[in-house]
């Protein structure tokens, strides 16, 4: 477990919300989860992941958490509370989808990341972009030994090189090896669309993925 690193939480409990946390009870954690319907509809959920995890509002879940996992559409990240947020670091596991999000200007014109819109509403935490390019019930399955042959790699960005630290502890607990990708602006090479994008890679595959990979326009 990672030092001084106890609790997970999460805002949003759908797919990627759900699967990191039973990666981290697996790898000993306490987990806390929420979404925008309250408490009271997580506890199905609670129930299946065990004792080692609770519900909460997202207030009272960004409060909670060492770590703070945000994996809600990209269009609702302004519902996410800063203030609890504050000097924690914050897991970005979005990908731009104009169907469900609607059409972002910014993103379409190659402005921005993702990542970058969430460190923009949470100017005091530490975002690190992590979980996007894996199918969200791998995530819990794929990991391995540390120095196993073949281990799957999953790439981060961030712009606090302590926060990545961390997070790639993080993944060493649930069986990854991590490939920084620098920092935020540079988390395009692995979203949507792109050749790392839910391809299972080692850490050299996926860094020579990463570094061949060209910014298209958004479509």
């Amino acid at each position: 477990m990672t030092p001084h690193v106890t609790t997970l939480s999460t805002i949003g409990a759908g797919k990627i919300g759900t699967n990191v946390a039973l990666a981290a009870i697996q790898a000993g954690y306490d987990v806390v989860l929420s979404n925008s319907r309250g408490p009271e509809s997580l506890s199905s959920v609670i129930k299946e992941l065990g004792p080692k995890a609770r519900a909460a509002t997202m207030e009272e879940a960004a409060a909670a958490g060492d770590i703070v996992l945000v994996a809600i559409p990209l269009k609702s990240i302004g519902v996410i509370p800063a203030e609890p947020l504050a000097g924690k670091v914050v897991l970005d596991a979005n990908n731009y989808y104009p169907q469900r999000d609607g059409r972002i200007a910014r993103l379409d014109a190659n402005e921005t990341t993702t990542s970058e819109m969430l460190q923009a509403h949470l100017p005091d935490s530490h975002v690190v972009k992590v979980f996007n390019n894996i199918i969200a019930a791998q995530i819990p399955r794929d990991g391995g030994p540390k120095g196993a042959p073949g281990r799957r790699a999953l790439p981060i960005a961030g712009n606090d090189d302590d926060a990545k630290a961390t997070v790639t502890a993080l993944l060493d607990d649930f069986g990854y090896d991590a490939v920084d990708l620098g920092p935020l602006k540079e988390s395009w090479r692995v979203e949507r669309d792109t050749p790392a994008y839910t391809k299972p890679t080692t850490a050299d595959e996926l860094r020579d993925l990463a570094a061949r990979t060209e910014r298209v326009q958004q479509v």
